[in-house]
């Protein structure tokens, strides 16, 4: 004769200590996604500034990719996260995507540009040319390195109209795609070098006042 089923007891999702951790990690996951989607959408209205907001961000994202390592297989991409537990956060979804805040992604509000941020933004651009010259090509290599050159872009105003600028972003999302062991095709890495080149001497152009005419 079956238990019968009491209306008033808690149902659980878990019977071992193991599935207890997973659901917890998956819950704190979607708990991240949710709070970032929040964090947008309250810069986008002015109730936060910049300042507020970019440390915020940046917390957000780094938490996020921890506990994405920590969910492993659980969790194949964050579209399927998101549709498996119906969720609607597209602001969240889209900075996850980009893996910098807003205030990199799209503008400069950092101050007039300096002989220490063009000196920073030049290293970057030679210590990523360099890797790339060398042949790394797994994600782990290079997300670092090209994360820590699109950050040096943000500093300088009118950044965000050159066109190096935004393919930097689009292979930045691109890696963010990719898991961490993943690398690059021989023609995407042959692409690659040849936009940060373009970037590269695109930068030097903006700075001297010149107008690009590279296409």
């Amino acid at each position: 004769m079956s238990t019968p089923i009491s209306l008033d007891e808690e149902v659980r999702l878990y019977t071992t200590n193991s599935e207890r951790e997973k659901y917890s990690t998956l819950a704190t996951l979607f708990g991240i996604i949710v709070a970032l989607d929040y964090l947008e959408r309250a810069y986008v209205r002015d109730s936060i500034t910049a300042a507020e907001y970019s440390p915020a961000c940046t917390r957000l994202l780094s938490q996020y990719k921890t506990m994405v390592k920590l969910v492993g297989a659980d969790v194949p991409s964050v579209d399927d996260f998101m549709k498996r537990y119906r969720m609607d956060n597209p602001a969240a979804l889209h900075r996850i995507k980009v893996g910098v805040p807003a205030t990199v992604e799209h503008s400069s509000e950092a101050g007039p540009e300096t002989g220490k941020w063009i000196a920073e933004t030049t290293q970057s651009f030679i210590t990523f040319m360099d890797g790339l010259r060398l042949r790394m090509r797994a994600k782990d290599q290079l997300h670092p390195m090209l994360q820590e050159l699109v950050t040096g872009y943000a500093r300088f105003k009118g950044s965000k109209d050159w066109e190096g600028r935004s393919r930097m972003v689009s292979w930045l999302i691109t890696l963010n795609g990719m898991k961490a062991s993943e690398e690059l095709t021989e023609e995407q890495s042959r692409q690659l070098i040849f936009d940060v080149e373009h970037a590269y001497a695109e930068f030097f152009r903006s700075l001297g006042g010149e107008k690009d005419t590279v296409s």
